[in-house]
């Protein structure tokens, strides 16, 4: 590829973030680049330091040291700049103004960021109705539940169409069928966009399901920061998993000692005890001969969940 001359810079900067109340440190020398159109998710136990980095990172809280840039502009330096690249949704803050309308809020952070109404409106339409709110867009938010105060912060939060989201559990208090709908736009804007996403959650579900990469903090500090897959092959186990179509009843008496069966959807997984071949050929010809259809062997692989308690206990 040609040297074009042009530098291309990540979507997200932070070098040496650090913030200190006191003598307690909350965040502690976080450096991270995250590249535009990555969904990436900071993950950490209650208190880690997750969403004081995300409101250091949003011009909310002034860090004690280091910087954050927003798509090359320093939310210190050139805040007005910073602040226009970024859509946020912030866990236990008020996001949006409860004696306004959902319709009125969208107006309003969209013109707070330089757009004119005619854009706005046609953007504002589209997500109040994604989140069902387009019947009651004209009453006041204060009168919502949690969960639909949340529906319009997320709302507020796309209507200028930002290049980077933070989203600081943003399924939190959503039925089902909204938090669904966030799910997919969070795939969307960054797939289909290229947006940038900095998410963080308790639902790590959902974060293994989305998330690119995975940083986890604890302590202020980042203990581990690496691609989704990567993380979770780094704590493969030493044995076998092999997927059935039924649910292998037949045959589940004549299975090793300590395997564990799980069902789901018409399918069940056979966890070994142990990766010796010899006990996975036994396994193999005892489903054949029980007449159980084999779909498939792999090694077991942990959930999100798994690693990051491993993680946070220092495992």
């Amino acid at each position: 590829m040609p040297d074009t001359g042009v530098t291309v810079r990540a979507a997200i900067e932070l070098r040496g973030l650090t913030k200190r109340y006191g003598s307690f440190t909350a965040v502690d020398d976080v450096s991270v680049e995250i590249p535009a159109g990555q969904v990436f998710g900071l993950l950490g136990p209650n208190g880690a330091g997750k969403t004081t980095t995300i409101k250091m990172m949003a011009g909310l809280v002034t860090p004690t040291a280091g910087t954050a840039r927003l798509s090359g502009h320093d939310i210190g330096a050139q805040r007005s700049q910073a602040v226009r690249q970024i859509g946020a949704v912030l866990e236990g803050s008020r996001n949006v103004y409860w004696s306004l309308s959902a319709w009125q809020n969208l107006l309003y952070f969209g013109r707070l960021k330089g757009l004119r109404g005619s854009k706005i409106k046609p953007r504002a339409e589209r997500v109040l109705r994604d989140l069902g709110l387009w019947d009651r867009k004209d009453q006041s938010v204060g009168g919502f539940s949690r969960g639909m105060q949340q529906k319009v912060a997320i709302a507020a939060a796309l209507v200028t169409d930002p290049p980077i989201l933070l989203l600081d559990e943003p399924t939190i208090g959503l039925d089902v069928e909204a938090a669904r709908t966030v799910r997919e736009w969070v795939v969307q804007l960054a797939r289909d966009e290229g947006k940038t996403i900095v998410l963080t959650t308790h639902q790590l579900a959902m974060a293994e399901e989305l998330c690119d990469r995975v940083a986890v903090i604890r302590d202020g500090r980042i203990i581990a920061d690496l691609p989704t897959r990567e993380l979770l092959d780094r704590y493969v186990e030493d044995r076998f998993a092999v997927e059935v179509a039924g649910d292998a009843a037949a045959v589940v008496d004549a299975l090793p000692p300590n395997t564990t069966l799980e069902s789901d959807d018409g399918r069940t997984t056979i966890q070994l005890p142990t990766a010796d071949q010899d006990s996975l050929h036994t396994v193999l010809a005892t489903l054949h001969n029980g007449a159980v259809s084999v779909q498939g062997v792999s090694r077991v692989r942990p959930s999100l969940e798994e690693v990051f308690v491993k993680l946070v206990k220092g495992e």
